[in-house]
């Protein structure tokens, strides 16, 4: 039985946290990427979110768990998957090009849930999302373009990089998409510990075919990516695996964009990486855009009541 509830005004705070928290991704990454292979790093970012995850699912979740229908793993280990994917690819982007093209191409994930999420979960965003949706794409497209023009010695071959990227954006617009069927009844908890282990798999399985040697790194790289598992994946994505379950898959898109934004002042601060008038101008229409959709309130249809 479905139920409207209003959506919790704490699940702002936790978007925003969310948000902030995978901004710091590109950074730890740029930083682990001198002494070891984008591969080895989405392993050991997963397999550790995972260790961290999975005992106190053990012991609070172990029978919602057990509950899950055959539908229900199918999806969470397809979501896996392509999480897993996902980070692979967005991982190697940064070895490529630069934290804002980066940041700004795997973030065009809305143009992909809009139309997935359509298609597939019949949700269409209002008239407001759209023109929203349209604008901040359009201000994260001019970024990238003003980033290509401030071309720096950090981008070693931009075509690939944005191309990984790109791909990347579309890996995780698949995920989010099941991840706001599965959690309209399910906890978080439940569904964030078999999706991680299922996006750590993913991620050894890519490194062992490819020959990926995941000992004999400094222990820098570990404690680097200990903290990607902390902060971007478990603050970040587990914010968003939580909120998921009141917003349109659409909408979490659409306020992803504000990751290149930070990314990018974050880049700008660490490693010199300074946007042009041009990109500071696309910034402000990306920030504007957003703020503008998630002003309006919206309920959302839920069964049950998880956390």
């Amino acid at each position: 039985m479905q139920t409207t509830e209003v959506r919790p005004k704490y699940v702002y705070a936790l978007l925003i946290l969310g948000l902030a928290s995978i901004s710091v991704s590109a950074i730890i990454i740029r930083w682990a990427s001198a002494d070891a292979p984008g591969e080895a790093l989405a392993v050991w970012r997963t397999v550790f979110a995972s260790l961290l995850v999975l005992p106190f699912a053990l012991v609070k979740s172990r029978a919602e768990i057990r509950s899950f229908s055959t539908r229900e793993s199918i999806l969470i280990a397809i979501a896996g998957i392509f999480l897993g994917l996902h980070f692979v690819f967005w991982i190697g982007s940064l070895y490529h090009t630069t934290v804002a093209s980066a940041s700004v191409l795997v973030s065009l994930s809305p143009i992909f849930l809009a139309l997935i999420g359509f298609f597939v979960l019949k949700e269409r965003p209002t008239n407001g999302e759209i023109i929203a949706i349209v604008v901040a794409t359009a201000g994260t497209i001019l970024l990238g373009w003003a980033d290509v023009q401030n071309q720096s010695q950090t981008a070693t071959n931009p075509i690939v990089g944005n191309s990984m990227a790109l791909f990347a954006a579309v890996l995780v617009s698949v995920y989010l998409l099941i991840g706001r069927v599965v959690r309209q009844t399910r906890s978080w908890l439940a569904y964030v510990a078999p999706l991680y282990l299922a996006t750590a798999i993913t991620t050894l399985a890519v490194a062992y075919f490819k020959g990926i040697p995941l000992l004999g790194y400094s222990w820098d790289v570990y404690g680097l990516c200990l903290a990607m598992a902390v902060v971007p994946q478990l603050l970040g994505h587990g914010s968003l695996n939580y909120v998921v379950r009141f917003f349109p898959a659409a909408t979490i898109g659409l306020a992803s964009l504000f990751e290149p934004v930070g990314a990018s002042l974050l880049a700008f601060a660490f490693f010199g990486e300074s946007p042009s008038v041009l990109g500071s101008f696309a910034i402000l229409v990306i920030l504007i855009s957003v703020s503008l959709a998630m002003r309006a309130p919206e309920t959302t249809a839920s069964k049950g009541n998880p956390a």
